[in-house]
């Protein structure tokens, strides 16, 4: 079922309330809604919240969405400020806005191409998606950063994590994306790789930051 975009704004400040500042229940007056507004009215039809006298809590359902709002706000802040070289003072009503529309799939691609980042652009931690966790585990088999492969070793990049955006600049403009394939061609004194049928170098920063899904025999 669709979540209007005001009762998600509600979960994603109730979750922050209940989950990163210990508040439960939250009061209706510290959300600035009204009991009979069409928000609180919508969220108490889906069972997404509880209502005793002035406060409400969320119920476990309610809980998986708001922290599903919440993951998706910060990784848009992660996106306008990285990728997007967003203003600082634009980043968050930009975020309010980008994340109703990164639907279930897209905000795994974001986050992906982000290199599953940990915290927004203001140090607040990101909820992990099933992509994160995923990673994790990929992560102890079959990928390993650029720097790691043996000359002649190949795969597909699996994503890329650094923070400075002029260097995740460099990579987009590269053709730096998941999925795409890539090889070593040597290790010194720079990295040097295909990617695209083109040959790019690098130094060992970038190419630690260059996560490969490394090819099976």
């Amino acid at each position: 079922m669709k979540i209007s975009e005001n009762a998600e704004e509600v979960l994603e400040r109730m979750w922050i309330c209940t989950n990163e500042e210990g508040i439960d229940p939250v009061s209706l007056e510290s959300l600035k809604v009204e009991e009979n507004s069409p928000e609180i009215q919508e969220l108490l039809e889906i069972e997404n919240i509880t209502l005793s006298g002035s406060n409400v809590s969320l119920t476990e359902e309610g809980a998986a969405n708001g922290r599903t709002v919440v993951r998706r706000h910060r990784l848009a802040e992660r996106l306008l400020a990285d990728v997007l070289n967003t203003k600082e003072k634009y980043i968050h009503s930009s975020a309010c806005d980008f994340e109703h529309i990164l639907y279930h799939g897209i905000d795994e691609n974001v986050c992906i191409l982000l290199g599953h980042p940990r915290t927004c652009p203001h140090g607040r931690p990101i909820p992990e998606g099933e992509c994160c966790i995923k990673a994790k585990e990929e992560l102890e088999h079959v990928v390993a950063s650029l720097s790691a492969l043996k000359n002649g070793q190949s795969g597909k990049i699996a994503y890329f994590n650094m923070r400075e955006e002029e260097k995740m600049q460099k990579m987009l403009a590269m053709g730096v994306l998941p999925g795409i394939p890539v090889k070593l061609v040597q290790s010194y004194p720079s990295y040097v790789f295909d990617l695209n049928h083109t040959r790019y170098a690098v130094d060992r920063e970038i190419a630690d930051s260059i996560y490969v899904r490394i090819k099976r025999d």
